[in-house]
């Protein structure tokens, strides 16, 4: 090997050592970087909290509201079936009042729509509660 040749293979050994050598910081550095680390992973952990936090506050708001839907649809739906019984108890009476004749026949198809009237009255303040 020449002159010049081991020249340059020392000189870029030498920037090689150099440039990846890991020098120690100092304590007062490291411990300042460590606070600044630690803060910042606090800070990290709190914002996630407070964002799962809210999460779970909205997932309870739709369940409750999704809980009251279902109660308003139970409500509304025995509410259609009794008025739909009251009418089909209705038809059905007066259908048997055919088979009676003058004022008896006029009794049985008031007295049915009387029941029929008390019956839906009875679906409504069910519903209204």
């Amino acid at each position: 090997m020449n002159r010049f040749s081991v020249m340059t293979c020392t000189a870029i050994a030498a920037a090689a050592l150099l440039g990846c050598s890991e020098r120690a910081e100092s304590p007062a550095k490291v411990n300042r970087d460590v606070a600044e680390a630690r803060s910042d992973a606090n800070t990290k952990v709190n914002d996630a909290r407070q964002d799962a936090d809210q999460k779970v506050n909205n997932a309870e708001q739709n369940v409750a509201s999704a809980d009251k839907d279902v109660q308003k649809a139970e409500a509304k739906g025995s509410y259609d079936i009794a008025v739909a019984k009251a009418d089909g108890d209705y038809k059905v009476a007066t259908q048997k009042c055919e088979a009676l004749s003058g004022s008896a026949q006029k009794s049985c198809k008031d007295k049915a729509k009387a029941d029929m009237e008390a019956a839906k009255a009875d679906a409504r303040a069910t519903y209204q509660r």
